[in-house]
């Protein structure tokens, strides 16, 4: 090979390997201010700073507004990226965990830790709600609740009379702050009453519900 011919095919390795590395830093750089961002929307509301949500993240103005052009779409992001993760909690519960308890307990308490009761209030109303992508992480994160339940039902390690929509309203209600209450000062009494309900969920039932189990279905109709 001449060195002409050894110089072109360097830069065209060199220019091969810099793409995946540029991809890796920019979807490293995305996750960051991803976090960042439902940090601050959890402490601040929808309003939060996108300047202070940059310097969180470690990246500059500029990279924050090439991933998110603008706040709904940061918005958008955020509540895609918290439900996606959520999901992930769950994939992993059911794969990892054998004792079917154990897993609904972890899968629990990993969605909590999303403080996805904190964000939807404060974010309803600058993301559409039944946006294909969200519709369809949304129905993910059921579906995957739903093979937990079941999974501990069946193993007779769950009461019979709850359905996924006491898990989804419960995360909901768990996560999200008092009235007057910020959400820092409320954040380290959840795991509390997470493990409270985990513990009234257990089989056999020492109580009877009244009404009856909240479905999906139920949860949807309008009022």
């Amino acid at each position: 090979m001449s060195s002409a011919s050894a110089t072109i095919a360097a830069k065209r390795g060199t220019a091969t390997g810099a793409a995946p590395k540029a991809r890796a830093d920019a979807a490293r750089n995305r996750e960051r201010i991803l976090n960042a961002a439902r940090e601050a929307f959890v402490v601040h509301g929808a309003d939060a700073s996108l300047d202070e949500i940059a310097r969180t993240a470690g990246v500059g103005n500029a990279t924050l507004y090439r991933h998110f052009p603008d706040r709904d779409t940061l918005i958008h992001g955020v509540m895609h990226f918290v439900t996606e993760r959520i999901a992930n909690r769950a994939e992993e519960a059911l794969a990892q965990e054998d004792d079917p308890f154990e897993a609904l307990r972890s899968y629990v308490f990993g969605a909590a830790a999303e403080r996805i009761g904190a964000l939807c209030p404060m974010l309803s109303g600058r993301f559409d709600p039944s946006d294909p992508e969200c519709l369809a992480a949304r129905v993910k994160v059921e579906k995957l609740t739903k093979d937990l339940i079941r999974r501990a039902q069946r193993a007779g390690a769950v009461r019979d009379d709850i359905d996924v929509g006491d898990i989804m309203i419960t995360l909901s209600q768990l996560t999200r702050p008092l009235p007057g209450v910020g959400c820092q000062r409320i954040e380290r009494f959840v795991e509390r009453h997470v493990q409270l309900f985990l513990d009234g969920l257990r089989a056999p039932a020492k109580s009877e519900l009244p009404g009856h189990a909240a479905t999906l279905e139920e949860l949807r109709q309008e009022n």
